[in-house]
């Protein structure tokens, strides 16, 4: 595991980054007092949920009278 400083976050965050882009946990001390710990990122792509496939599960073919958006907009106006 790397150290840096708080200094060295603000003026090397570049040598940072390239040290947790490479997949190491990196120490972030402040008068040579562990402070933080930063760790990387888990590489991989998050799968978003199928909205329309829901959409379609709830209301099938049929095209709702009023969209989400009308709602809201009512729902503010009655303040």
């Amino acid at each position: 595991m790397k150290r840096a400083s708080v200094r060295d976050l603000r003026y090397s965050f570049n040598k940072i980054e390239r040290l947790l882009r490479q997949g190491q946990e990196i120490e972030i001390t402040k008068r040579h007092t562990v402070i933080a710990r930063l760790l990387p990122e888990a590489q991989g792509t998050v799968k978003m949920p199928d909205f329309i496939g829901r959409l379609r599960a709830i209301y099938g073919d049929q095209i709702p009278a009023t969209t989400g958006a009308e709602i809201v907009a009512e729902d503010r106006d009655r303040y």
